[in-house]
Protein backbone atom coordinates (compact mmCIF):
# COMPACT_ATOMS: atom_id res chain seq x y z
CA UNK A 1 0.00 0.00 0.00
CA UNK A 2 2.93 2.34 0.57
CA UNK A 3 4.59 1.79 -2.86
CA UNK A 4 2.31 3.84 -5.06
CA UNK A 5 2.57 6.80 -2.81
CA UNK A 6 6.35 6.78 -3.16
CA UNK A 7 6.38 6.45 -7.00
CA UNK A 8 4.06 9.43 -7.83
CA UNK A 9 6.20 12.19 -6.28
CA UNK A 10 9.26 10.82 -8.02
CA UNK A 11 7.53 10.89 -11.38
CA UNK A 12 6.46 14.49 -10.94
CA UNK A 13 9.94 15.47 -9.88
CA UNK A 14 11.49 13.90 -13.03
CA UNK A 15 9.12 15.87 -15.31
CA UNK A 16 10.39 19.24 -14.11
CA UNK A 17 13.31 20.70 -16.15
CA UNK A 18 16.45 21.15 -14.26
CA UNK A 19 18.25 24.49 -13.95
CA UNK A 20 21.22 23.08 -15.89
CA UNK A 21 19.13 22.17 -18.97
CA UNK A 22 17.44 25.60 -18.96
CA UNK A 23 20.78 27.35 -18.90
CA UNK A 24 22.07 25.11 -21.66
CA UNK A 25 19.09 25.92 -23.83
CA UNK A 26 19.49 29.65 -23.22
CA UNK A 27 23.17 29.44 -24.14
CA UNK A 28 22.39 27.56 -27.35
CA UNK A 29 19.69 30.12 -28.32
CA UNK A 30 22.04 33.02 -27.63
CA UNK A 31 24.83 31.42 -29.65
CA UNK A 32 22.45 30.82 -32.58
CA UNK A 33 21.25 34.45 -32.60
CA UNK A 34 24.82 35.75 -32.50
CA UNK A 35 25.83 33.45 -35.36
CA UNK A 36 22.84 34.60 -37.43
CA UNK A 37 23.60 38.28 -36.77
CA UNK A 38 27.26 37.80 -37.72
CA UNK A 39 26.23 36.09 -40.97
CA UNK A 40 23.89 38.95 -41.85
CA UNK A 41 26.57 41.54 -41.11
CA UNK A 42 29.02 39.63 -43.30
CA UNK A 43 26.53 39.57 -46.23
CA UNK A 44 25.84 43.33 -46.00
CA UNK A 45 29.55 44.16 -45.94
CA UNK A 46 30.13 42.02 -48.99
CA UNK A 47 27.27 43.69 -50.91
CA UNK A 48 28.53 47.15 -49.98
CA UNK A 49 31.98 46.20 -51.17
CA UNK A 50 30.64 44.99 -54.51
CA UNK A 51 28.56 48.15 -54.95
CA UNK A 52 31.58 50.33 -54.20
CA UNK A 53 33.70 48.43 -56.72
CA UNK A 54 30.97 48.81 -59.37
CA UNK A 55 30.70 52.57 -58.84
CA UNK A 56 34.49 52.97 -59.03
CA UNK A 57 34.69 50.97 -62.27
CA UNK A 58 31.75 52.90 -63.77
CA UNK A 59 33.36 56.24 -62.92
CA UNK A 60 36.65 55.11 -64.43
CA UNK A 61 35.00 54.02 -67.69
CA UNK A 62 33.02 57.27 -67.97
CA UNK A 63 36.13 59.34 -67.37
CA UNK A 64 38.04 57.33 -69.98
CA UNK A 65 35.24 57.86 -72.51
CA UNK A 66 35.11 61.60 -71.86
CA UNK A 67 38.88 61.93 -72.23
CA UNK A 68 38.80 59.92 -75.47
CA UNK A 69 35.98 62.10 -76.84
CA UNK A 70 37.81 65.33 -76.04
CA UNK A 71 41.01 64.00 -77.57
CA UNK A 72 39.15 62.97 -80.75
CA UNK A 73 37.50 66.40 -81.00
CA UNK A 74 40.82 68.21 -80.61
CA UNK A 75 42.51 65.95 -83.17
CA UNK A 76 39.67 66.40 -85.70
CA UNK A 77 39.70 70.18 -85.25
CA UNK A 78 43.46 70.23 -85.73
CA UNK A 79 43.23 68.17 -88.93
CA UNK A 80 40.40 70.39 -90.25
CA UNK A 81 42.38 73.54 -89.51
CA UNK A 82 45.37 72.06 -91.29
CA UNK A 83 43.31 71.21 -94.40
CA UNK A 84 41.60 74.61 -94.47
CA UNK A 85 44.94 76.34 -94.01
CA UNK A 86 46.38 74.45 -96.97
CA UNK A 87 43.30 75.31 -99.05
CA UNK A 88 43.61 78.98 -98.09
CA UNK A 89 47.23 79.08 -99.20
CA UNK A 90 46.23 77.41 -102.47
CA UNK A 91 43.49 79.99 -103.07
CA UNK A 92 45.85 82.84 -102.31
CA UNK A 93 48.16 81.66 -105.06
CA UNK A 94 45.22 81.22 -107.46
CA UNK A 95 44.01 84.84 -107.19
CA UNK A 96 46.68 87.49 -106.70
CA UNK A 97 46.14 91.21 -106.41
CA UNK A 98 48.37 94.22 -106.21
CA UNK A 99 47.24 94.67 -102.59
CA UNK A 100 45.65 92.37 -100.01
CA UNK A 101 41.98 91.75 -100.73
CA UNK A 102 39.75 93.44 -98.13
CA UNK A 103 37.17 91.14 -96.59
CA UNK A 104 34.64 93.74 -95.46
CA UNK A 105 32.97 96.68 -97.23
CA UNK A 106 34.27 100.06 -96.15
CA UNK A 107 32.11 102.87 -94.81
CA UNK A 108 31.80 106.48 -95.84
CA UNK A 109 31.87 109.41 -93.43
CA UNK A 110 28.08 109.12 -93.21
CA UNK A 111 28.46 105.52 -92.06
CA UNK A 112 27.08 103.97 -95.26
CA UNK A 113 28.56 100.75 -96.58
CA UNK A 114 30.34 100.56 -99.92
CA UNK A 115 31.39 97.40 -101.66
CA UNK A 116 35.10 97.23 -102.35
CA UNK A 117 36.18 96.76 -105.96
CA UNK A 118 39.82 95.89 -106.70
CA UNK A 119 41.87 94.78 -109.69
CA UNK A 120 43.51 91.39 -109.99
CA UNK A 121 46.90 90.84 -111.62
CA UNK A 122 45.31 90.82 -115.06
CA UNK A 123 43.52 94.13 -114.53
CA UNK A 124 40.04 92.67 -114.12
CA UNK A 125 37.75 94.25 -111.56
CA UNK A 126 36.76 91.85 -108.79
CA UNK A 127 34.76 92.14 -105.58
CA UNK A 128 36.10 90.31 -102.50
CA UNK A 129 33.75 87.81 -100.87
CA UNK A 130 35.65 87.29 -97.62
CA UNK A 131 35.63 83.50 -98.13
CA UNK A 132 38.79 81.44 -98.62
CA UNK A 133 37.33 78.93 -101.10
CA UNK A 134 35.79 81.56 -103.40
CA UNK A 135 37.76 84.73 -102.57
CA UNK A 136 36.27 87.03 -105.23
CA UNK A 137 33.40 87.59 -107.66
CA UNK A 138 33.84 89.44 -110.97
CA UNK A 139 32.33 92.92 -110.91
CA UNK A 140 31.02 92.42 -114.43
CA UNK A 141 30.13 89.33 -116.43
CA UNK A 142 29.10 88.89 -120.06
CA UNK A 143 26.22 86.65 -121.03
CA UNK A 144 25.34 85.73 -124.60
CA UNK A 145 22.67 83.12 -125.15
CA UNK A 146 23.61 82.88 -128.79
CA UNK A 147 21.77 80.96 -131.49
CA UNK A 148 21.26 77.26 -131.17
CA UNK A 149 18.68 74.62 -131.98
CA UNK A 150 16.43 73.32 -129.22
CA UNK A 151 15.12 69.80 -129.00
CA UNK A 152 11.56 69.40 -130.17
CA UNK A 153 8.77 69.49 -127.62
CA UNK A 154 10.87 70.77 -124.69
CA UNK A 155 11.54 74.29 -123.49
CA UNK A 156 14.39 73.05 -121.31
CA UNK A 157 16.49 71.27 -123.95
CA UNK A 158 20.15 72.34 -123.91
CA UNK A 159 21.40 74.55 -126.72
CA UNK A 160 24.37 73.25 -128.64
CA UNK A 161 26.26 76.56 -128.67
CA UNK A 162 28.41 77.40 -125.67
CA UNK A 163 27.96 80.50 -123.55
CA UNK A 164 31.12 82.60 -123.31
CA UNK A 165 32.26 85.14 -120.74
CA UNK A 166 33.79 87.63 -123.15
CA UNK A 167 30.86 88.24 -125.49
CA UNK A 168 27.26 89.29 -125.22
CA UNK A 169 25.50 91.54 -122.72
CA UNK A 170 27.46 93.00 -119.82
CA UNK A 171 26.02 92.52 -116.33
CA UNK A 172 27.12 94.53 -113.27
CA UNK A 173 27.27 93.10 -109.76
CA UNK A 174 24.79 94.66 -107.33
CA UNK A 175 25.44 92.58 -104.21
CA UNK A 176 26.41 89.13 -102.98
CA UNK A 177 26.20 86.93 -99.90
CA UNK A 178 26.46 83.41 -98.50
CA UNK A 179 23.66 80.86 -98.56
CA UNK A 180 23.58 78.80 -95.35
CA UNK A 181 21.39 75.90 -94.23
CA UNK A 182 20.38 74.33 -90.87
CA UNK A 183 20.40 76.08 -87.53
CA UNK A 184 24.20 75.82 -87.25
CA UNK A 185 24.64 77.79 -90.48
CA UNK A 186 26.40 75.33 -92.79
CA UNK A 187 27.74 77.33 -95.75
CA UNK A 188 26.59 75.99 -99.13
CA UNK A 189 27.23 78.56 -101.86
CA UNK A 190 27.94 82.20 -102.57
CA UNK A 191 25.32 84.01 -104.65
CA UNK A 192 25.71 87.31 -106.47
CA UNK A 193 22.96 89.42 -108.06
CA UNK A 194 23.80 91.07 -111.40
CA UNK A 195 21.85 93.58 -113.49
CA UNK A 196 22.50 94.26 -117.18
CA UNK A 197 24.60 97.42 -117.27
CA UNK A 198 22.38 98.94 -119.96
CA UNK A 199 19.32 98.33 -117.77
CA UNK A 200 20.67 99.93 -114.59
CA UNK A 201 19.04 103.18 -115.70
CA UNK A 202 15.65 101.45 -115.75
CA UNK A 203 16.21 100.13 -112.23
CA UNK A 204 17.39 103.54 -111.00
CA UNK A 205 14.41 105.30 -112.52
CA UNK A 206 11.85 102.92 -111.00
CA UNK A 207 13.32 103.04 -107.48
CA UNK A 208 13.86 106.80 -107.44
CA UNK A 209 10.35 107.53 -108.69
CA UNK A 210 8.92 105.17 -106.06
CA UNK A 211 10.20 107.46 -103.31
CA UNK A 212 10.10 110.86 -105.07
CA UNK A 213 8.35 111.15 -108.45
CA UNK A 214 10.04 114.50 -109.14
CA UNK A 215 13.60 113.51 -108.30
CA UNK A 216 16.43 112.14 -110.45
CA UNK A 217 18.48 111.08 -107.44
CA UNK A 218 17.76 110.48 -103.76
CA UNK A 219 19.04 112.45 -100.80
CA UNK A 220 20.08 110.62 -97.57
CA UNK A 221 16.63 110.79 -95.93
CA UNK A 222 14.97 109.47 -99.09
CA UNK A 223 17.55 106.71 -99.32
CA UNK A 224 16.68 105.69 -95.76
CA UNK A 225 13.02 105.52 -96.74
CA UNK A 226 13.84 103.30 -99.74
CA UNK A 227 16.12 101.10 -97.64
CA UNK A 228 13.35 100.63 -95.08
CA UNK A 229 10.84 99.79 -97.82
CA UNK A 230 13.11 97.16 -99.36
CA UNK A 231 13.80 95.59 -95.98
CA UNK A 232 10.11 95.34 -95.13
CA UNK A 233 8.79 91.87 -95.94
CA UNK A 234 5.51 92.90 -97.56
CA UNK A 235 6.52 96.20 -99.17
CA UNK A 236 9.86 94.83 -100.35
CA UNK A 237 8.20 91.87 -102.04
CA UNK A 238 5.65 94.16 -103.69
CA UNK A 239 8.39 96.49 -104.92
CA UNK A 240 10.54 93.78 -106.45
CA UNK A 241 7.52 92.01 -107.90
CA UNK A 242 6.59 95.22 -109.73
CA UNK A 243 10.16 95.74 -110.94
CA UNK A 244 10.34 92.22 -112.32
CA UNK A 245 6.95 92.57 -113.99
CA UNK A 246 7.22 96.11 -115.39
CA UNK A 247 10.75 97.49 -115.45
CA UNK A 248 12.07 95.00 -118.02
CA UNK A 249 15.51 94.79 -116.38
CA UNK A 250 17.67 91.88 -117.45
CA UNK A 251 19.31 90.29 -114.42
CA UNK A 252 21.16 87.19 -113.29
CA UNK A 253 22.15 85.26 -110.18
CA UNK A 254 25.66 83.80 -110.15
CA UNK A 255 25.90 80.82 -107.76
CA UNK A 256 29.28 79.30 -106.80
CA UNK A 257 29.34 76.42 -104.25
CA UNK A 258 31.93 76.60 -101.48
CA UNK A 259 31.63 72.85 -100.87
CA UNK A 260 30.95 69.88 -103.14
CA UNK A 261 27.26 69.41 -103.87
CA UNK A 262 25.05 68.08 -106.68
CA UNK A 263 22.40 69.32 -109.08
CA UNK A 264 19.60 67.48 -107.29
CA UNK A 265 20.40 69.20 -104.00
CA UNK A 266 20.38 72.63 -105.65
CA UNK A 267 17.19 71.79 -107.56
CA UNK A 268 15.35 70.74 -104.39
CA UNK A 269 16.20 74.04 -102.71
CA UNK A 270 14.97 76.04 -105.71
CA UNK A 271 11.77 73.99 -106.04
CA UNK A 272 10.89 74.34 -102.35
CA UNK A 273 11.34 78.10 -102.56
CA UNK A 274 9.15 78.38 -105.67
CA UNK A 275 6.42 76.14 -104.26
CA UNK A 276 6.37 78.03 -100.95
CA UNK A 277 5.54 81.25 -102.80
CA UNK A 278 3.30 79.83 -105.53
CA UNK A 279 1.17 77.97 -102.99
CA UNK A 280 -0.10 81.28 -101.59
CA UNK A 281 -1.56 82.40 -104.93
CA UNK A 282 -4.20 80.48 -106.88
CA UNK A 283 -3.11 82.07 -110.16
CA UNK A 284 -0.21 79.60 -110.24
CA UNK A 285 -2.48 76.55 -110.16
CA UNK A 286 -2.70 76.11 -113.93
CA UNK A 287 -1.32 73.60 -116.38
CA UNK A 288 1.19 76.01 -117.93
CA UNK A 289 2.91 76.67 -114.63
CA UNK A 290 2.94 72.95 -113.84
CA UNK A 291 4.65 72.29 -117.18
CA UNK A 292 7.19 75.03 -116.46
CA UNK A 293 8.01 73.42 -113.10
CA UNK A 294 8.44 70.05 -114.77
CA UNK A 295 10.81 71.49 -117.37
CA UNK A 296 12.72 73.36 -114.65
CA UNK A 297 13.30 70.15 -112.69
CA UNK A 298 14.45 68.38 -115.85
CA UNK A 299 17.27 70.91 -116.29
CA UNK A 300 18.89 69.61 -113.09
CA UNK A 301 18.86 65.89 -113.92
CA UNK A 302 22.65 65.74 -113.69
CA UNK A 303 25.35 64.65 -111.29
CA UNK A 304 27.83 66.37 -109.04
CA UNK A 305 28.62 70.08 -108.75
CA UNK A 306 32.15 70.47 -107.34
CA UNK A 307 32.99 73.55 -105.32
CA UNK A 308 34.09 76.67 -107.25
CA UNK A 309 31.96 75.74 -110.27
CA UNK A 310 29.51 78.32 -111.56
CA UNK A 311 25.74 78.04 -111.94
CA UNK A 312 24.25 81.06 -113.67
CA UNK A 313 20.52 81.84 -113.64
CA UNK A 314 19.74 84.54 -116.19
CA UNK A 315 16.42 86.37 -116.70
CA UNK A 316 15.80 88.39 -119.85
CA UNK A 317 13.53 91.43 -120.28
CA UNK A 318 10.47 89.22 -120.80
CA UNK A 319 11.23 86.98 -117.84
CA UNK A 320 12.58 84.01 -119.78
CA UNK A 321 14.90 81.96 -117.59
CA UNK A 322 18.17 80.51 -118.86
CA UNK A 323 20.19 78.08 -116.71
CA UNK A 324 23.92 77.89 -117.45
CA UNK A 325 26.80 75.95 -115.92
CA UNK A 326 30.54 76.49 -116.25
CA UNK A 327 33.95 76.34 -114.65
CA UNK A 328 33.64 79.64 -112.80
CA UNK A 329 37.33 80.42 -113.39
CA UNK A 330 37.95 84.18 -113.47
CA UNK A 331 41.31 83.82 -115.15
CA UNK A 332 40.64 81.41 -118.05
CA UNK A 333 37.06 82.59 -118.69
CA UNK A 334 36.01 79.08 -119.64
CA UNK A 335 32.74 78.83 -121.58
CA UNK A 336 29.46 78.01 -119.91
CA UNK A 337 27.02 75.37 -121.14
CA UNK A 338 23.33 76.12 -121.42
CA UNK A 339 21.36 73.54 -119.45
CA UNK A 340 17.94 74.77 -120.50
CA UNK A 341 15.44 77.62 -120.74
CA UNK A 342 12.01 78.21 -119.21
CA UNK A 343 9.68 80.66 -120.98
CA UNK A 344 7.07 81.15 -118.22
CA UNK A 345 8.17 84.38 -116.51
CA UNK A 346 6.27 83.50 -113.33
CA UNK A 347 8.77 80.79 -112.45
CA UNK A 348 11.82 83.05 -112.73
CA UNK A 349 10.00 85.83 -110.88
CA UNK A 350 9.26 83.56 -107.91
CA UNK A 351 12.83 82.30 -107.96
CA UNK A 352 14.18 85.87 -107.98
CA UNK A 353 11.93 86.89 -105.09
CA UNK A 354 13.39 84.02 -103.07
CA UNK A 355 16.63 86.03 -102.92
CA UNK A 356 15.36 89.61 -103.06
CA UNK A 357 12.36 90.01 -100.76
CA UNK A 358 9.87 88.50 -98.35
CA UNK A 359 9.78 87.35 -94.75
CA UNK A 360 12.22 84.54 -95.50
CA UNK A 361 14.93 84.70 -98.16
CA UNK A 362 17.60 82.24 -99.23
CA UNK A 363 20.40 84.45 -97.90
CA UNK A 364 19.72 87.35 -95.56
CA UNK A 365 23.28 88.62 -95.98
CA UNK A 366 22.89 88.61 -99.77
CA UNK A 367 19.58 90.50 -99.53
CA UNK A 368 21.15 93.13 -97.27
CA UNK A 369 24.19 93.47 -99.55
CA UNK A 370 21.94 93.85 -102.59
CA UNK A 371 20.00 96.61 -100.85
CA UNK A 372 23.24 98.46 -100.12
CA UNK A 373 24.20 98.05 -103.77
CA UNK A 374 20.85 99.56 -104.75
CA UNK A 375 21.65 102.54 -102.52
CA UNK A 376 24.80 103.15 -104.60
CA UNK A 377 22.65 103.32 -107.73
CA UNK A 378 19.95 105.69 -106.48
CA UNK A 379 22.38 108.23 -104.99
CA UNK A 380 23.72 108.98 -108.46
CA UNK A 381 21.81 110.69 -111.28
CA UNK A 382 19.71 108.32 -113.35
CA UNK A 383 21.79 106.85 -116.15
CA UNK A 384 25.06 106.39 -114.22
CA UNK A 385 26.55 103.39 -112.44
CA UNK A 386 28.13 103.90 -109.02
CA UNK A 387 31.42 102.09 -108.38
CA UNK A 388 34.23 102.47 -105.92
CA UNK A 389 37.67 101.30 -107.01
CA UNK A 390 40.56 101.07 -104.55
Amino acid sequence: MLRPRVIRPLARASARPSAASTACRALISTTHRQSTRATQDFDLNRLNSKRRDYEQNRTAFLAAGAIAGIASFIYTAWKLKKVLGAQTEKDKTAVKCDAPIPTEPFRTEAGEKRKVVVHDEDGREIVPTGHSVVPAFPRTIHVDLGPGPEAEGSTSAPIAASITNNAGTEFTLVGLGMRTVTFIGIQVYLVGFYVATQDVERLQHYLVKKINPLATTLIPTEKDALRKALRDAAEGEQTWDSILRQAGCRSAFRIVPVRDTDFHHLRDGFVRAIQARSGRDKTFNDEAFGTAMKDFKACFNRGQVPKKKELLLSRDARGKLAIMYGEGDLKTRAPRSLLGTISDERLSRLLWLNYLAGSKVASERARENIIEGIMEFVERPVGTVATQVV
